[in-house]
């Protein structure tokens, strides 16, 4: 990988977490490692790797982060995922149906 390579991978995914601060990010609670496990465990939420099951195609790539919140009384998995092009989508998933709710 060279320099430049690592240089954009790195400003995108800058940009990706970026993109999640902000008057949105005010609004959610994000759980801690114990908590994410206990709501897996209790059946709130899908694991991580089941919900992501349900990215369309185009909504596809590595995610770059990855944090289960609380919004409004819900459970949703807020994900970044940057394509093979370098494109960095936003996606909000229903932690308990794998149900995508948005995706920017």
């Amino acid at each position: 990988m060279t320099v430049a390579t690592t240089f954009a991978k790195t400003g995108v995914i800058l940009f990706g977490l970026a993109m999640f601060a902000g008057p949105a990010a005010a609004q959610v609670n994000c759980l801690n490692p114990a908590d994410r496990r206990a709501a897996v465990a209790g059946g709130q939420a899908l694991p991580l790797a089941q919900a992501q099951r349900n990215l369309r195609p185009e909504q596809r790539g590595e995610v770059i982060n990855a944090r289960l919140c609380r919004a409004g009384g819900n459970l949703l998995y807020l994900l970044t995922v940057v394509d093979r092009r370098g494109k960095v989508t936003r996606v909000r998933i229903e932690a308990n149906t794998g149900q995508v709710v948005q995706v920017r």
